[in-house]
């Protein structure tokens, strides 16, 4: 055999990286049709009950007809038709041709939105953001459980009065109200220290719960101002908005000097860290519980740009937790109890 080029790794290297380009884009064509043709089946079906009054005996038989004729495809179940029923009638006017995040999502994400989701808003929502940053099914449930539309942009600021346009609604994006510490598997308050421990113990999770772009730069981060040492909690860097963010913890009821503190840090690590092409040093302040009028007065003349949010945890042990069952094994215990099932045909 002739000795190979000597580009040939190069060249193979090359070659596959178009292959998974190839192959990840026929993976989201065929999701794309796919979806559009889950619409399509789901709006006729629609439109039938709504002009002839099908009911779900018809549904069930056109499952069975369908599974007959491409029994290589799984999608044609009983259940899934009224899934691309409930998909028709959440999304009425979708057109496959114009691109819409949910278009660009897999079934099962959808199924989820459509089971966990009550209004278009917030589905379009969840929709958008999971397309976004690449959720997975089961990070999307657990995004939708923490309420993360809700919480999103929502903590009391002053980024509006500190921050020009656009940077201050980035920035009010990135602030949530409450913080889900669940995942800490906290059972009633704890010393700051000990939760600042936590959180850095399991910072996956709370890179994930802060929200993306945000980067661990250290804890207990040393400053000192002319012979006086500080210690601020947790530092963190946004690398797409290109800025720091102190995030100082308290575990009681917010009080009008932790603005002050806060404030002090983020002028330091403002005037200390910050490199000329960054933007703006942001403070957090996440406590046990607040009063939104003393945040606001607090924050009021401060010359920092910072929010302040409180953070929830389980109120029960783990132990009593896995006593409780969950809500799908409750829904199923409450259907199984005798009575009208309201199912026509």
């Amino acid at each position: 055999m002739a000795p190979l080029p000597d580009d040939y790794t190069e060249l193979l290297e090359s070659l596959k990286d178009r292959v998974r380009r190839a192959q990840a884009t026929a993976r989201r064509t065929v999701n794309t049709e796919l979806i559009g043709l889950y619409w399509s089946i789901g709006s006729e079906i629609l439109a039938r009950q709504d002009r002839q009054g099908w009911g779900a005996g018809v549904v069930h038989r056109l499952a069975e007809d369908l599974r007959a004729e491409f029994p290589q495809m799984k999608g044609l179940s009983r259940s899934n038709l009224f899934y691309m029923r409930a998909f028709a009638a959440s999304w009425p006017g979708w057109d496959p041709n114009v691109p819409q995040a949910v278009g660009q999502l897999p079934w099962g994400h959808i199924r989820v939105l459509l089971d966990r989701l009550q209004s278009t808003r917030s589905r379009d929502w969840y929709a958008a953001a999971a397309v976004e940053h690449g959720w997975s099914r089961n990070v999307l449930a657990n995004m939708i459980s923490g309420q993360a539309m809700e919480r999103t942009g929502s903590a009391p600021s002053n980024f509006t009065e500190l921050l020009p346009a656009p940077s201050s609604e980035l920035v009010q994006q990135a602030a949530k109200d409450p913080y889900n510490f669940e995942f800490l598997g906290l059972t009633g308050e704890i010393a700051e220290r000990d939760l600042e421990q936590r959180l850095t113990d399991q910072i996956v999770e709370t890179l994930r719960e802060l929200g993306p772009g945000f980067a661990f730069v250290d804890r207990q981060v040393h400053l000192e101002v002319e012979g006086d040492d500080f210690y601020l909690d947790l530092l963190f860097f946004h690398v797409e908005q290109l800025r720091y963010y102190v995030i100082e913890l308290k575990t009681g009821k917010f009080q009008p000097e932790y603005a002050g503190k806060l404030n002090f840090y983020v002028a330091v690590v403002d005037d200390q860290l910050r490199r000329s092409f960054h933007h703006d040093t942001v403070g957090i302040l996440i406590c046990g519980s607040k009063n939104d009028h003393t945040v606001r007065y607090s924050l009021g003349r401060a010359t920092s740009p910072m929010a302040v949010a409180a953070y929830t945890y389980d109120q029960l042990p783990p132990a009593d937790q896995e006593l409780v069952p969950a809500e799908d094994q409750i829904t199923a215990a409450l259907d199984a109890l005798p009575g009208d099932s309201g199912t026509t045909d």
